[in-house]
């Protein structure tokens, strides 16, 4: 990869799914709803797992929380059962309440009987904060974005400063919303399964930015003043699967997430929020069953599994930076988009 080059690599040797998004996982959709209002940028974007109803039919799911700077919901309980049963919906910190209600709404009219006869429902908020570009004192998010978001989701999944990642900033350039996929051969059966990420990329300092294994940032922040601030953005990241694991190997799966990050300049800095939830579609798990019995791979064949979280995740976020665009916000501030400081410094 030339440094300055415009062009997107491709990290890894894996190759991608047909979309190079986390949608290559069968049944996984995303939906976006953006606001873009002059001081509010921001937005909610939902990772929906299947098209049924998680809340009978749920599906294994783990968390790791590389560093816990955040102010998500529903993650205690993921770690506890090793069930997602509502959609991953994201936002900004302070929507965060404004989006749970929705989530608990949306089930609820699903599943009547949830927090009467039946229990209550854990729905799936996570967050990061979008503040230098969005005025989060404005309140702006609504239940009716949560539904616009729902109703928007699709397999083709939009990328850069779109849904829950209008506002979000990267490496001090524009930030926001990123997928990929890796197919990966498990096994002497070889036989091939999909992982996808998406994140909600809103993290690190420009000089140790890294894109392909190029220190990238040093080239971009040689014309800057010194950067000494300390890092204090966070970064979200889902992991969706079709390969048969249960909540402990998930929980290894998005480990792995870290590294991910860690290669394209992460110190995982004390206010960054940086979290990976992870989840199968192989095989959906019934509310009301008894006695749940699955067929998993082995602990000793998950390698090409990992590899293929690590490079999926890089990747992501490697697309956001490529896919946003420069975005103006509130009190004048403004993030530049990759392309446009690259091109800047072409010129």
């Amino acid at each position: 990869m030339d440094a300055l080059s415009p062009r997107v690599p491709h990290i890894g040797r894996l190759p991608a799914g047909p979309r190079d998004s986390i949608a290559d996982v069968a049944g996984v959709t995303v939906g976006h709803c953006t606001l873009d209002e002059g001081p509010v940028q921001t937005g909610v974007t939902v990772v929906s797992p299947h098209g049924g109803n998680l809340f009978t039919h749920k599906l294994p799911a783990a968390v790791a929380v590389i560093n816990g700077f955040g102010k998500s919901a529903g993650l205690i309980q993921i770690d506890e059962l090793g069930t997602l049963e509502t959609p991953i919906a994201l936002t900004n910190t302070f929507a965060v309440g404004a989006v749970l209600t929705a989530q608990i709404r949306h089930a609820l009219r699903a599943n009547p009987e949830s927090g009467r006869s039946l229990p209550t429902v854990n729905a799936v908020v996570m967050e990061c904060n979008d503040g230098y570009l969005n005025d989060q004192q404005a309140f702006a998010i609504q239940d009716s974005h949560f539904r616009q978001a729902l109703d928007a989701l699709s397999a083709e999944v939009e990328q850069g400063a779109v849904g829950a990642g209008r506002g979000m900033s990267s490496f001090g350039l524009k930030g926001g919303i990123g997928t990929a996929s890796r197919r990966a051969v498990v096994g002497s059966t070889h036989t091939g399964f999909t992982v996808g990420a998406l994140v909600l990329s809103n993290f690190g300092r420009l000089p140790e930015l890294i894109i392909d294994g190029h220190p990238l940032g040093r080239e971009l922040a040689a014309a800057d003043a010194p950067e000494n601030a300390p890092e204090k953005g966070s970064i979200i990241m889902i992991l969706a699967t079709d390969a048969p694991l249960d909540a402990r190997q998930l929980k290894r799966l998005a480990t792995r997430a870290g590294a991910g990050l860690a290669r394209t300049g992460s110190a995982y800095g004390h206010g960054s929020g940086d979290i990976a939830l992870a989840f199968s579609t192989a095989q959906q798990i019934e509310a009301d069953a008894e006695c749940v019995q699955m067929a998993l791979l082995a602990d000793h064949v998950l390698d090409p599994l990992f590899h293929a979280a690590v490079d999926s995740v890089e990747q992501a976020i490697v697309n956001a930076l490529f896919a946003a665009r420069t975005v103006h916000g509130r009190d004048g501030h403004i993030r530049t988009s990759l392309r446009d400081r690259l091109a800047a410094l072409r010129a």
